[in-house]
């Protein structure tokens, strides 16, 4: 064998084993990538809550439809009448394309939001907004579905307010995630971004 030969031999050995090398790092990478993958915290998931009719309504309820999702309470002074009146303007520029979607007010404040008393406060709002109660178990469990945050918050005067996430969530019409629901844009633009989903 030529010098020459075994020159080329020890070329070609050396790029063989780079180019195994790298296959090797891409196929780790590649491995270490995907567990986050399969780690994806999903939100959402089955629920079974009492309506502002008293009656019960599931996850079910919403199959076929888009849907938004917001957690507030009735005592709530601000960001809960604001945020249910952006999406009853939302709702009103649908027009006869509202009936192919909802929204769910769901009380992180059972104790105080009866279904009488949801379905009195809802009336000044959008009548696609549907007002969602149960007993502590069943709101804490939907929160932590939705991977909300919700926390009572006593006051000094002996009586309680509560802290809350404020963002809406979109809902598709299999009741999958699909990302926060932007309502700092006009009405019309809030109902052509829901339109999509119908």
């Amino acid at each position: 064998m030529t010098a020459q030969t075994s020159r080329l031999i020890l070329i070609i050995s050396a790029f063989v084993a780079g180019l195994l090398l790298c296959l090797s790092v891409i196929v780790l990478v590649g491995q270490r990538g995907s567990v986050p993958l399969l780690q994806t915290a999903t939100v959402g998931g089955p629920f079974s809550l009492v309506d502002q009719n008293g009656k019960t309504f599931t996850d079910q309820n919403m199959k076929g439809r888009p849907f938004l999702v917001f957690f507030g309470f009735t005592h709530c002074p601000d960001v809960c009448p604001t945020t249910l009146f952006d999406i009853s303007e939302v709702f009103r520029r649908l027009g006869s394309d509202g009936d192919k979607a909802a929204a769910l007010f769901i009380t992180i404040d059972p104790e105080r939001d009866t279904p009488a008393l949801l379905k009195d406060y809802l009336s000044n709002f959008d009548p696609h907004l549907h007002g969602l109660t149960g007993s502590q178990q069943a709101i804490d469990q939907v929160v932590k579905a939705y991977r909300a945050y919700a926390k009572k918050v006593e006051s000094p005067d002996g009586g309680y307010t509560m802290d809350h996430t404020a963002f809406v969530y979109l809902m598709d019409k299999e009741g999958r995630f699909v990302a926060p629901f932007n309502l700092k844009r006009s009405p019309e633009e809030s109902a052509a971004d829901l339109r999509r989903y119908l």
